[in-house]
């Protein structure tokens, strides 16, 4: 299939909600979001640390994950991320609503001429 190995920028205002769904798996430090979103996509989405942490930044302020200074298993510092309750609720209504987004996007796609 042509393409399929090509790297595609994360639609605007999904990083967010990406990120959100990786932390309510399991507590994690930022470079290791990052890893786990390019994982999870089998590569597909790579993000930079120069998108990662702005929106770390303003989930945190946001008050939808919290963040807290632990070291590594490389003995390093980081700071570790969890989502709060707060985040878990918008991430229930965000994944709802891209759900019901992409369901319609693939119906328009999916739509030939002459279809309603």
């Amino acid at each position: 299939m042509a393409g399929a190995d090509k790297q595609t920028a994360i639609v605007q205002g999904t990083l967010h909600m990406l990120i959100l769904k990786t932390l309510a798996l399991e507590p994690m430090h930022g470079y290791g979001i990052g890893v786990r979103l390019e994982q999870i996509s089998k590569g597909v989405f790579q993000v930079n640390a120069g998108s990662l942490f702005p929106a770390l930044r303003r989930l945190e302020r946001d008050g939808l994950i919290s963040g807290e200074w632990r070291v590594t298993e490389n003995n390093r510092r980081a700071k570790y991320y969890t989502l709060s309750t707060r985040g878990r609720t918008h991430l229930k209504r965000e994944t709802r609503d891209w759900q019901v987004q992409t369901t319609a996007v693939a119906r328009i796609l999916d739509a030939s001429l002459g279809e309603s």
